[in-house]
């Protein structure tokens, strides 16, 4: 990693907890639901930071929720930029992390495969042989011919 990489992650590492901050005893919005900031990713110039969230519960909580950190963004972008001291205070967009609906979505289909292997498994020690018991070719011996 180059030096240019390490400033980028400390930066994007120190905006997730100001944020995080923020967002717990800052932001005084009814709307804002229970969120988790999961990530930061700030471009190599550190000019523009997307800061991923998650929302506990439904998807109508989760839209109110982006609602108030869409019109909280202004504050936390000042806060952002007075704390880091940086020459320019860089972009802020909030953009919900898919990884939890994925994380379901995969458990679901491992649940799903999980049931059909235990079902061929059932199906598998009932099953008996289509031809023979034992159905390789011998060699003959003398007395049967």
């Amino acid at each position: 990693m180059s030096e240019h990489q390490i400033r980028g992650r400390k930066v994007a590492d120190r905006i997730r907890v100001i944020v995080a901050e923020l967002l717990e005893r800052r932001v005084k919005d009814p709307r804002l639901g229970f969120v988790t900031v999961t990530e930061v990713r700030v471009t190599g110039d550190l000019q523009h930071a997307s800061v991923f969230y998650t929302v506990l519960g439904e998807e109508s909580e989760r839209e109110a929720s982006a609602a108030a950190l869409e019109s909280a963004k202004g504050m936390i972008r000042s806060e952002v930029g007075r704390r880091l001291g940086l020459r320019l205070t860089p972009s802020i967009e909030f953009v919900p992390d898919a990884l939890p609906d994925s994380a379901k979505h995969l458990e679901d289909v491992l649940r799903e495969a999980a049931e059909r292997d235990a079902q061929l498994a059932e199906l598998a020690a009932k099953a008996e042989p289509a031809g023979e018991a034992d159905p390789y070719r011998k060699p003959r011996d003398a007395d049967e011919e």
